[in-house]
């Protein structure tokens, strides 16, 4: 009897500790190269005085080269002022260990695109390809983020990573501060 309860306390700490598999939006392998990139992941939500801004993560991996795609959304009645990525932008992740990883923008130029939807509310979508530094990769996968600095052309946002988001936009729940620690392994 000891036995049996020793097995079934071990097999139900496996399934607790167990990682979810890896869910791809795109997976594709041909004689031109790999490409994957993860769903993705809501990191950030404000809503303030009728306007709105949403943060998500997709990590993604180009033959063996693991990136971070960046999506803002913003959306209001009022004017949505322009935040531009260029070759210096970056984001700074302050991990709860102390550590700062840097993550530095593509070289690529982008503004977002302007959309006014059927309530008339207009909606500016923003995204930008980060890679990752070789010497501080190792430390998000060690540590949760507890702050995250997104170095945009112009300006530069501070945004505090929670520990638990429930989405207004949607209802479900996401942890952002262990994104990097649950989610790496995918790109890999």
């Amino acid at each position: 009897m000891k036995q049996l309860i020793t097995l079934t306390l071990f097999l139900l700490t496996i399934t607790a500790f167990a990682q979810k598999p890896c869910e791809y939006s795109v997976n594709v392998n041909d004689s031109i190269g790999s490409y994957k990139i993860t769903n993705e992941y809501l990191m950030s939500e404000k809503y303030f005085g009728g306007s709105f801004n949403y943060i998500f993560f997709s990590l993604a991996q180009t033959d063996g080269l693991p990136t971070l795609n960046l999506q803002s959304i913003q959306k209001s009645k009022d004017f949505i002022k322009a935040n531009c990525f260029d070759k210096n932008s970056k984001i700074f992740l302050q991990l709860e260990n102390g550590k700062i990883v840097t993550l530095m923008h593509i070289n690529q130029e982008n503004c977002g695109t302007l959309v006014r939807d059927e309530k008339g509310f207009d909606n500016r979508i923003n995204t930008g390809i980060f890679m990752f530094m070789k010497d501080n990769y190792e430390e998000l996968k060690k540590s949760p983020i507890s702050i995250m600095r997104i170095k945009y052309l112009t300006n530069t946002e501070d945004y505090i990573v929670k520990r638990e988001l429930t989405s207004e936009l949607t209802g479900k729940v996401t942890n952002p501060n262990t994104y990097f620690m649950d989610n790496i392994r995918c790109v890999e």
